[in-house]
């Protein structure tokens, strides 16, 4: 995430080409001319030792005979070279390099060279860098580019070449085009951090091969999609995939967790990837969902509606002076309704006319507009007209439209009108869904990225009695646990088992049942589990679960008797009032080599495949990240909702998988745990069968995750005047509600020192930022008068590092009717050692010279105080 070079990389304002060369067939050669042709005004410097000059351009024959340090410096020798010059690069004071070509084997001593002499790569085997408001073209790439708000990252040559062509035929520019090669320093995260601070870049599209380093992708990633729209399309879904480019081993199942956790949105192929470029060069913010399609022919729109209902979009209702107008325009045989066929015979002058009148409706966020070729109304006069009435109309430029011109030859010159006037248009009625929905589930993300998590009641822990007994299994050389043993470490999460007996018969239930002789509701076959081949699971579903209190024990005896070998660990009695409601599900904890431990739900039989059997997420989960897990895999099938008598209680599975989740980070020795069957009847949840592997825990464990969870080991108890005790930890995104009634509690004066300038009232996207913040990057404390029972935020500190983590912004706010008691002190030595500890360097802020009681406190911690009057602010630095 370091933020050190890239300026002089992206923005360079003098370029080396090391090795440059007037031969065509070489990458120096077109290097060299797409640098002269791309319109750079700064100093181009060629470095050869054989030539006086390159196309026209004075040469050096060194890097030390330069009369300038480049910003910038492009390495097109054999790679044989490629260190020595580098190490001369850095001597020179050269911040950037980009490298061209270099074998795998030198990777790690080209890594090794750049954070020795701190000199930036970009690549090795990179395409270069295209950056045309800047005129910047530091490629070898032979497609020229245009100018647009789009960012695009690869990390294919091949695959950045391709869109680059794609993009020049449809009109479209970009801001930046980047690609990264093989990473050996620059990287995805790096990028991210500065594309989201760019004022060019309004979207950014990525093309994943692999992730280096989960965390740093994902705190990146988060971090700007919270500003700009980010898609991502992913290539090497399968294993064999992954195989065939070198990359790690991952479930693709993890990426789609982990992108959806970051509040992007992945489109899944070459085709989506496409119709993306399109979507977020030319395509409005959405205002809704619902969807109106407009059509002249029911065939395309019915194609429409099918993707649209694939992919669980919405269609629009039209209100009744809606079809009260269309009425009086269309033909009585026409159905007005949604979509709504204008008819195969429908002149352009009707397919216009139509435009207008729905262009003043307020019943649709989004307008879908399908033409097919049509002799009455010709595709390009009709397009022409379309766009000077999309112009000319009040709510032209508010509503988002886009269009779908099918065919191809004959609609070929209207869609690229389309794309000049800046309205999306897209070659099939699937596409433009596609398209649609790509914004629709993008913005679905960001809600559930910024969505409020409720406190989860009556959710607690004893985790040092996991830890003993995990301990104790490791000391005994235990690494596989079966359901008895796992039993008192679930018991301490409130993750309750119902015993269950296991006999090692080959014999079914309804023989069991005969045999012993008990009267059985319902006998069956409990699931084979493949560790357990040789062993029968049996549940046995009573008429009456009051029969337990009497017959448990003559059962056992019966079992025992007619069973001799068996394993006895007791008995699951379930009543037949609750047996037409109950599912199975499956929870399991799987390891990722990229991503780490994964969380995964479904519900699965014996050969349980992860991949399309189960959602999968990233822990930590809180209930609102629980909730949404569940809910998508209702939607997408991998569970039932449950049957009519007793639905699936969505909230209590969602604590159950909360609970899940606490245990997983609490104690890092399990490396992998199944659930299987856990059964569900309404809200009760029995965990049949689970099984549980162990490994010692090394090193500092929290690092296996790729999202760092709450640091609890941050909390503590302080005192203030008066002796009143207070909590002061971590904020969380829980505490939304309790931080907007502090807001509420500080005078107009105090938040007016503290943002400088009034605010009359937070948004719950403001909040959400307050609250959901990644604590890598950025660390709230809150003081808590009455934690345990009527809890309330009496201050908050906070610190926001720059991507590099060298300089942080603080800033402190105690409610207003508790000043002098001490409290903002407190706050701001925590903060200080938090951020010492966390290897930040200077601490810094910016108030204003009325705020004295603030000047006052930071004298005292020992900030320098720099006063500057004529600006009207005083600066606060502490260097730690």
């Amino acid at each position: 995430m370091s933020q050190r070079g890239l300026e002089a990389l992206l923005r360079p304002k003098s370029i080396a080409v090391i090795g440059a060369s007037e031969k065509p067939e070489k990458a120096s050669s077109v290097l060299m001319r797409n640098l002269l042709m791309g319109g750079f005004t700064g100093p181009i410097l060629p470095v050869t030792p054989n030539k006086y000059a390159v196309l026209g351009v004075l040469a050096y024959p060194s890097i030390d005979k330069l009369p300038l340090t480049p910003d910038l410096a492009v390495i097109c020798t054999h790679h044989s070279r490629n260190l020595p010059l580098l190490e001369q690069l850095a001597q020179h004071g050269c911040k950037t390099v980009i490298i061209l070509s270099s074998p795998p084997s030198q990777f790690t001593e080209l890594k090794q060279c750049s954070q020795k002499h701190h000199i930036r790569i970009l690549g090795p085997n990179s395409l270069g860098i295209l950056a045309p408001w800047s005129g910047l073209n530091a490629s070898f790439s032979p497609i020229p580019i245009l100018k647009g708000k789009l960012a695009f990252i690869s990390q294919s040559a091949a695959i950045s070449n391709t869109i680059l062509d794609w993009a020049n035929h449809r009109n479209i520019g970009f801001s930046y085009f980047i690609a990264l090669g093989d990473s050996v320093d620059i990287d995805i995260d790096d990028l991210l951090d500065f594309l989201a601070r760019d004022s060019k870049t309004s979207a950014i599209l990525l093309h994943l091969e692999h992730i280096s380093d989960a965390r740093r992708f994902l705190s990146a990633s988060r971090s700007a999609s919270r500003n700009k729209p980010i898609l991502v399309v992913k290539s090497s879904r399968t294993r064999k995939a992954q195989q065939l480019l070198g990359e790690q081993q991952s479930f693709d199942t993890a990426y789609d967790a982990a992108i959806q956790r970051a509040g992007l949105l992945r489109v899944q192929d070459t085709h989506e990837m496409f119709s993306a470029v399109e979507t977020l060069s030319f395509m409005r913010p959405l205002r809704g969902e619902r969807l109106l399609i407009v059509s002249n022919g029911s065939a395309p729109a019915a194609m429409a509606l099918d993707e649209l209902f694939r992919r669980t979009g919405k269609l629009a209702i039209l209100g009744e002076e809606t079809i009260n107008r269309l009425s009086g325009l269309l033909p009585d045989t026409l159905l007005l309704r949604n979509p709504l066929d204008i008819g195969d015979d429908s002149s352009t002058e009707r397919y216009v006319a139509t435009l207008k009148l729905l262009l003043d409706s307020h019943d649709y966020d989004a307008l879908l507009l399908i033409h097919s070729p049509c002799a009455i109304s010709h595709s390009k006069t009709t397009a022409v007209r379309v766009i000077q009435a999309i112009k000319e109309h009040p709510r032209g430029k508010w509503i988002t439209i886009f269009t779908n011109w099918c065919g191809e030859y004959s609609s070929l010159e209207a869609r690229h009108l389309f794309s000049e006037a800046g309205i999306p248009t897209y070659r099939t009625p699937e596409g433009a869904i596609t398209a649609f929905m790509h914004m629709v589930e993008y913005q679905r993300n960001q809600k559930q990225l910024k969505e409020t998590p409720s406190l989860p009641i009556g959710i607690t822990s004893n985790t040092t009695r996991a830890h003993e007994c995990i301990q104790q299994a490791l000391d005994n050389g235990n690494v596989r646990l079966d359901t008895h043993e796992v039993q008192p470490i679930l018991d301490a999460y409130g993750l309750n088992t119902l015993p269950t007996w296991i006999a090692h018969s080959g014999e079914d239930a309804v023989n069991i049942a005969e045999k012993i002789g008990y009267p059985v509701a319902l006998k069956l076959r409990s699931p084979d589990i493949p560790h357990k081949s040789e062993v029968q699971g049996v549940m046995l579903y009573l008429r009456n679960a009051d029969e337990l209190k009497t017959a448990t024990q003559a059962i056992i005896e019966r079992v025992k008797q007619n069973f001799p070998q068996a394993r006895i660990h007791g008995l699951l009695v379930q009543s037949m009032a609750n047996r037409a409601g109950t599912q199975e599900l499956r929870i399991s904890i799987e390891q990722d080599e990229i991503f780490g431990p994964l969380i995964m739900l479904g519900e699965g039989g014996v050969d349980w495949v992860h991949e399309t059997q189960a959602v999968v997420a990233l822990p930590p989960l809180n209930m609102a990240l629980a909730r949404y897990l569940v809910i998508q895999a209702v939607k997408r099938g991998k569970i039932k909702s449950g049957g009519s008598l007793l639905p699936l209680d969505i909230p209590a599975l969602s604590q159950l998988l909360v609970r899940v989740s606490n245990l997983l980070i609490d104690c890092p020795e399990i490396t992998r745990m199944n659930i299987h069957p856990l059964l569900a009847s309404g809200n009760e949840f029995t965990l049949l069968d689970v099984t549980m592997e162990l490994t010692p825990a090394a090193g500092d464990p929290r690092k296996r995750l790729a999202i760092r969870p709450y640091p609890n080991e941050l909390e503590e108890t302080i005192h203030i005047k008066g002796n009143l005790e207070c909590l002061l930890r971590p904020i969380l995104p829980e505490d939304e509600p309790l931080l907007k009634e502090f807001i509420g509690q500080v005078t107009k004066e105090d938040l007016y020192y503290r943002y400088f300038s009034e605010i009359s009232e937070f948004t719950h996207d403001d909040l959400a930022n307050m609250t959901q913040i990644d604590y890598d990057r950025e660390m709230a404390f809150v003081a808590l008068r009455h934690p345990a029972t009527t809890p309330e935020i009496i201050g908050v500190a906070r610190a926001m590092a720059d991507p590099d983590n060298i300089e942080a912004e603080f800033a402190v706010l105690v409610r207003s009717d508790l000043k002098g008691v001490t409290l903002g002190y407190q706050l701001m030595t925590k903060l200080i050692h938090y951020t010492r500890e966390h290897g930040i360097q200077t601490l810094t802020a910016i108030t204003m010279p009325e705020n004295r009681s603030m000047i006052q406190l930071a004298k005292k911690l020992g900030f320098n105080i720099d006063i500057q009057l004529e600006d009207g602010i005083v600066n606060l630095m502490l260097k730690l």
